[in-house]
């Protein structure tokens, strides 16, 4: 596939899909005998305990969310703009996130300019009216039965913007989701993660809540059930 750069005007219809390319691991250190003959047993059993302890806090993050790596946009910003290709559309590229021309990697024109029937614009959606944005992976059942939730609650929420990026992944596994649970909310593919890098997720499903215009009011990390949803959208103004 071609590499593309940020979403612009000209872009056109994709290719296929392919994850970005992953920098080589570096060759292993050398050591000593000496360095590894003593207290092998005892050297095993840290190794274990600590493995364990890595599983168990990168459970609780991916569910819980972390003070240092979880924490998304502060309450009170600005939602950075953003311009992203349609899950199901024909533009590709990445993520336009740029906020004036010429931004570089961020993008040639502005992301709140890059607008049309294959993009999700996040400048659309808080000039709209109130925003609830969720992220999610095509490869987790929790994120996935987030955007079932938050599709749901279209009927409950006539007056709020409801959406959701698809982190990476392979594009084509997301159209079929897409499909198979008949989703109506806007999906937006963030094909190299920069979107989500710019809303700081470090958990699935992320969730941000944002007022009329963009301004944060909160964001979620792990599942939020509907009645929960519904009640923080409605809290949002405007509906």
């Amino acid at each position: 596939m071609t590499e593309r750069g940020p979403l612009d005007f000209d872009d056109g219809a994709p290719g296929e899909d392919e994850e970005p390319p992953r920098a080589a691991a570096p060759p292993p250190r050398r050591r000593s005998p000496m360095a590894i003959a003593p207290a092998r047993s005892y050297v095993w059993v840290v190794g274990i305990a600590a493995l364990v302890l890595v599983v168990v806090l990168f459970a609780s993050t991916i569910r819980n969310g972390t003070d240092r790596g979880a924490r998304g946009i502060p309450d009170g910003e600005a939602m950075p703009p953003f311009a992203v290709p349609t899950a199901t559309g024909k533009l590709d590229g990445d993520a336009n996130l740029a906020t004036q021309a010429d931004e570089g990697q961020a993008g040639r024109v502005p992301a709140c300019e890059v607008r049309g029937p294959d993009v999700l614009n996040g400048c659309t959606l808080q000039d709209a009216g109130p925003v609830v944005l969720a992220f999610f992976t095509v490869r987790n059942k929790e994120c996935i039965e987030q955007v079932d939730v938050l599709d749901q609650a279209r009927a409950q929420l006539p007056g709020v913007q409801l959406a959701a990026i698809a982190i990476r992944g392979d594009r084509g596994d997301l159209r079929k989701l897409v499909a198979d649970h008949g989703w109506k909310i806007p999906i937006g593919y963030d094909r190299d993660g920069a979107l989500s890098n710019a809303y700081h997720v470090q958990v699935c499903p992320q969730i941000t809540f944002a007022r009329p215009g963009g301004r944060v009011a909160a964001t979620t990390f792990g599942t939020l059930p509907k009645d929960d949803l519904v009640a923080r959208a409605r809290e949002l103004g405007g509906t």
